[in-house]
């Protein structure tokens, strides 16, 4: 991975985390940073046409999109282990697994997110060495982000933003890896129970 994918990890986690600040300060403090961490002219380009779109939001408009595109849908939601391992009971055993490499390598996590939150895991590839266990995730991540991006809506403005990382950051997984992750998931069980949940 180059320093300009590396530098592309970190604006475009930004953009993947929640807009509670969303002022014009905010803003240009984003743009900024492209300015400083990417270095290619045409790399610039193109981070600019996807975040624009967003910009053009009010505060309480991008809050919203955010909340419809990532956390009312399962298909486009921003947990890692979600997409692996769906509403399994694994989970709980992969996300201790994924706090330790994260710990491991002097990584400091917001403990407001669990530790598969995936921007939280693209600021932390940006600095990971491409070795064993980094690598491994790095391959994770790839096949999710794949996973994601197939199923979000082409005229959602977050969508270009998912496709640079599908573009110009991880490798196409193969269909293999994608029906490996499909066959991971366990959905929820919405089952009535046989009896009624009694409140006291």
């Amino acid at each position: 991975m180059n320093e300009d994918q590396r530098g592309l990890l970190v604006v475009v986690a930004r953009l993947l985390d929640y807009p509670s600040d969303f002022s014009k300060q905010e803003k240009n403090a984003f743009v900024q940073l492209v300015e400083e961490i990417i270095s290619s002219r045409q790399l610039k380009e193109k981070m600019k046409a996807c975040y624009q779109p967003l910009f053009t939001l009010s505060s309480r408009e991008i809050q919203e999109l955010y909340v419809q595109t990532f956390d009312l849908k399962t298909n486009s939601g921003l947990y890692l282990t979600a997409y692996e391992l769906g509403d399994s009971n694994m989970r709980g055993a992969a996300l201790i697994r994924l706090q330790k490499l994260v710990n491991e390598a002097g990584f400091e996590r917001d403990n407001k997110d669990l530790a598969d939150y995936i921007p939280m895991l693209l600021e932390f590839l940006a600095v990971a060495p491409e070795v064993g266990e980094y690598e491994r995730l790095q391959k994770r991540m790839a096949v999710a982000i794949h996973y994601m991006r197939e199923r979000m809506d082409e005229n959602n403005p977050y969508t270009k933003v998912v496709s640079l990382l599908t573009s110009d950051v991880f490798e196409k997984p193969s269909e293999e890896e994608l029906k490996e992750l499909e066959a991971g998931r366990e959905e929820a069980d919405l089952e009535e129970l046989p009896y009624p949940i009694m409140y006291q």
